[in-house]
């Protein structure tokens, strides 16, 4: 009934259709116990989808999910025993408060009634409620009402949790105390995150997996990304020197594939998986010039994101 430790997550040849409309074409990825995995992609990408389908809420056309080693299909209440999940749009009730809807939540979740009055405590502390637990959700700012619903995804203490664009709709001031309430979770918890803001991406996890047109184009560390898609790194580097001779005596370091000069600086592109910084030092030197700066220039993830959404797929 349950397989697999390490990986929390496991999809396999995932594949959905919406009538004759394919949203999802046979993916797999998985993610292990403690990762913070983004997971990316333009709308109508099939990241929604994907998500539902993980907690239960929706059936697969083909393939296979397992989640803490149980099958979504085949022991669905199992494995939704073990996943928090934090949709797009959250549904709260208004009319109750933030108390009454934590109860029901626990209620809900089967919570030993002994438990839930510690629990609901507990959640509230961690999502930073305290001043608000007795105010009616209606009439929170959405970036409470936010908190709100990771607090109902957290409050049977799940070992994965699942939150499909948690910061939308709200302000900078809520999106950075969101931010650091999901750099706290990831801490204890495995966590996929769905967000439009690449910089959240960025700040709060260690892996992303980028969905396009219902296939995965990349999937890697957020920092191996740059040469995977360029197939090339590049270096900048300020030398105080005569440019052209400094230029010509880089272009004959080995593994290096092109220099250019711009606003004081070299640009030096060589092979991924090639470090040459330390023949450009000793370039540098037996030159007799003076090596002032040198940097490793890395693609931004909003670069890598446009270049595989809006250019074309590499191959998986």
């Amino acid at each position: 009934m349950k397989v697999g430790t390490r990986e929390v997550i496991r999809v396999e040849n995932l594949t959905k259709y919406y009538g004759k409309r394919l949203a999802v074409d046979n993916i797999s990825f998985n993610v292990e116990r403690g990762e913070v995995v983004g997971f990316l992609g333009p709308n109508a990408a099939g990241k929604t989808t994907t998500m539902r389908i993980l907690t239960g809420f929706l059936a697969p056309t083909r393939g296979d999910v397992w989640v803490a080693g149980y099958n979504i299909i085949s022991h669905s209440l199992e494995a939704r025993q073990h996943i928090g999940y934090f949709p797009e749009a959250m549904p709260l009730y208004r009319d109750m408060t933030v108390r009454s809807y934590l109860d029901f939540s626990s209620r809900l979740r089967g919570l030993d009634k002994n438990r839930i009055k510690t629990r609901i405590e507990e959640v509230v502390d961690i999502c930073h409620l305290e001043e608000y637990i007795d105010v009616l959700i209606g009439k929170l700012s959405k970036g409470f009402r936010q908190r709100v619903g990771v607090a109902q995804a957290i409050i049977h203490e799940p070992e994965v949790l699942i939150l499909d664009e948690p910061t939308i709709g709200i302000d900078p001031i809520q999106v950075a105390m969101t931010r650091q309430l999901i750099k706290e979770l990831g801490k204890e918890r495995t966590i996929l995150l769905s967000t439009h803001i690449l910089s959240e991406v960025s700040m709060t996890c260690e892996r992303v997996i980028i969905i396009n047109e219902g296939r995965i184009v990349a999937e890697d560390r957020i920092e191996n990304l740059s040469s995977l898609i360029s197939g090339s790194k590049r270096i900048r580097l300020e030398v105080e020197g005569p440019s052209g001779k400094v230029a010509e005596r880089l272009r004959q370091i080995e593994g290096i594939l092109q220099v250019s000069y711009e606003d004081s600086h070299y640009i030096v592109e060589c092979s991924a998986g090639q470090d040459p910084r330390g023949k450009i030092m000793e370039t540098i030197v037996q030159g007799g010039w003076t090596l002032l700066s040198l940097e490793s220039i890395e693609m931004s993830l909003e670069d890598i994101f446009l270049k595989l959404t809006t250019e074309g797929e590499t191959s998986q």
